[in-house]
């Protein structure tokens, strides 16, 4: 796919300068929205035990905020495009505190789920979509290292909070765990004052139509209206026009259905193995250790020019490699192999999310990324919402955690094998579509050619003749 250029956007990217610190601060965001859904399930069997509730109904804690993360991408594309990412962020944060510290009140499942589900879950969307957004107005060239970077949080911050939570849970129940969770989260506040502005809202657009204004002025009103009213649009369908969009949105939504159940049950499954409850908290950090490494690892191999072209193919092997851990699980039993696990995860589970917005914004540039990764983020909600109570459900029937791990790897594996035969066919289809627009081309030149060479042909027979 070809890369976005400066001319998108109507500027040239900075690709450093005050970049870094707007990854400093996209670190910060991206790293409590990803990695608060997998923390927070430190505190199920207590929470289980506290409103006796069953692995399913405790599991949608988890998968109503990750789906409402995922399901608020439109509106926090639009309100980044009005607004700009610095104060979203700040209010992406302000709700995610809100919501922990509310939470903490509960006395119901249901309670948790509008508390940490919907609040929380809106207020990570903010923050997620506007980091995001924000990146990709700052770095161009740099851009898959920044982005590396950036998600690198994720792991960062669990590595952290799957300890954190399980200290505070012993000192102080999982009520006042939340309460602190919830101050620690205002920090996305923090963060969003990093978020300095590149331009104003519009600007992109302005500066395509102040060239044709200077041509056309009679007609500036209607095309100012029309230039700021693209960016307000609410979801883009054309988008599905796109042969390469739909297969990165079919693959990635079957990545979504099984990435989190793994997650969310890991530390229980390795508690029924035998393990310490502490140690089992300790297999989070190691994946978020190994996570966190991977990640801008992942920034820099994908910045190569011998993978920058191909980074749709590699998005797919990672894919498969994070399946195959999963399908691997069910046959670690010892604390030992259960590590090995968490390493090989750790590693899978970086690859995949270090590319996965990389490949968005490769297929769709800069100018179309923001609209994209909001209709993306839309549909994914869906397998979000479904996965972990899916593999929830499986434990209740079977009693048994090895199945949820044998159907989360293999939806992941099929989605990854899909990428990467439906990426080959696609760059196939592109070059051929490309070569036929090159002999159109080419016979429409030949066409204008002749035509000029008749035409000067009649003026010189018709000189000649006047002549004589």
């Amino acid at each position: 796919m070809p890369r976005a250029s400066a001319n998108e956007l109507g500027y040239k990217p900075l690709d450093g300068g005050w970049g870094w610190m707007v990854v400093f601060g996209a670190h910060i965001s991206i790293g409590f929205a990803y990695s608060t859904p997998k923390a927070l399930s430190i505190f199920f069997k207590e929470i289980q035990e506290d409103l006796g509730a069953s692995y399913s109904e405790i599991a949608w804690i988890s998968s109503i905020m990750l789906a409402a993360m995922y399901a608020g991408g439109p509106v926090s594309s639009v309100l980044v495009n009005r607004f700009g990412s610095r104060l979203i962020v700040i209010l992406g944060g302000l709700m995610c505190g809100l919501s922990m510290v509310t939470a903490s009140f509960g006395s119901s499942i249901v309670y948790l789920y509008f508390c940490i589900g919907i609040i929380g879950g809106c207020g990570l969307s903010l923050n997620l979509n506007a980091s995001l957004t924000i990146i990709s107005k700052y770095f161009l060239a740099k851009r898959p290292l920044a982005n590396g970077l950036a998600m690198a949080g994720s792991p960062v911050f669990l590595c952290v909070l799957a300890p954190l939570n399980q200290y505070l849970l012993d000192k102080f129940g999982w009520r006042g765990s939340l309460f602190i969770l919830g101050g620690l989260m205002l920090n996305c506040c923090v963060a969003g004052a990093l978020m300095r502005p590149v331009v104003a809202p519009c600007k992109p657009d302005s500066f395509a139509l102040q060239m044709k204004v200077a041509e056309q002025p009679n007609e500036r009103n209607t095309k100012l209206k029309g230039g700021c009213m693209s960016n307000a649009k609410f979801l883009d369908l054309s988008f599905f026009k796109d042969r390469g969009f739909v297969i990165y949105l079919i693959g990635n939504m079957m990545f979504i259905f099984g990435a989190y159940a793994p997650i969310v049950f890991l530390s229980a499954y390795a508690v029924v193995q035998g393990v310490e409850e502490y140690s089992a908290a300790y297999l989070l950090s190691i994946t978020g250790f190994v996570d966190m490494f991977v990640r801008p690892g992942t920034g820099l191999i994908a910045n190569s020019k011998w993978i920058r072209s191909r980074i749709q193919y590699f998005f797919s092997f990672a894919m498969i490699f994070n399946g195959t851990c999963h399908l691997l699980c069910p046959l670690m039993k010892s604390y030992t192999l259960l590590v090995v696990y968490a390493v090989f995860f750790g590693i899978g589970f970086g690859m995949v999310f270090a590319l996965i917005f990389e490949c968005l914004m490769d297929l769709m540039g800069n100018k179309r990324f923001p609209s994209a990764v909001g209709l993306v983020t839309i549909i994914e909600c869906f397998p979000m919402l479904l996965g972990p109570p899916a593999a929830g459900l499986l434990v209740d029937i079977f009693g048994d955690y090895k199945y949820l791990f044998f159907m989360c790897g293999s939806v992941i594996v099929t989605g990854g094998l899909f990428l990467l035969v439906m990426n080959i066919y696609n760059y196939y289809m592109l070059e051929k579509e490309n070569r036929a627009k090159d002999r159109e081309q080419s016979q429409n030149n030949l066409e204008s050619q002749d035509q000029v060479s008749v035409s000067e042909r009649e003026t010189k027979q018709t000189s000649e003749a006047a002549k004589e």
